[in-house]
């Protein structure tokens, strides 16, 4: 993993959410983007090296809304850049950690993504994601 590239946070409100973060880190999101496949509009702020991702849903069966109706607005999961995403996947596959997904798909920000499950991180939603090169 070569850095976390990002930390997603699950809100209720992307207008309202958008506001609060832009005061929070001085600065105003960059990039948003609706993920039709998920159900979510996404936000993202860009901090120092990292950044932040906003995700609200867009329908009543998104995988977000599920997530807000059982625990709230609260981090979602957190991402790690990777060079070869098809190769992190069986390296972490071998190493006995469960993935959600059994192929890389695409994400927003042109990435392809890529889930690991919590059961299998103590909790913790990870997702791996590279950069989409066929988008550039």
């Amino acid at each position: 993993m070569k850095k976390i590239e990002h930390i997603g946070i699950a809100v209720k409100d992307i207008d309202e959410a958008e506001k609060r973060f832009a005061k929070l880190l001085n600065t105003l999101s960059y990039k948003r983007e609706k993920v039709e496949s998920e159900g979510v509009v996404t936000s993202f702020f860009k901090t120092g090296e990292s950044k932040i991702e906003l995700l609200a849903p867009t329908r009543p069966d998104s995988p977000i809304q599920k997530f807000l109706d059982k625990k709230g607005e609260a981090m979602h999961h957190i991402a790690f850049e990777v060079d070869d995403i098809e190769q992190k996947m069986f390296v972490l596959k071998q190493e006995g950690f469960v993935l959600i997904n059994e192929q890389a798909k695409a994400g927003a920000d042109n990435k392809l993504v890529a889930f690991v499950h919590p059961k299998s991180t103590g909790g913790i939603l990870v997702e791996i994601c590279q950069e989409n090169r066929t988008n550039l």
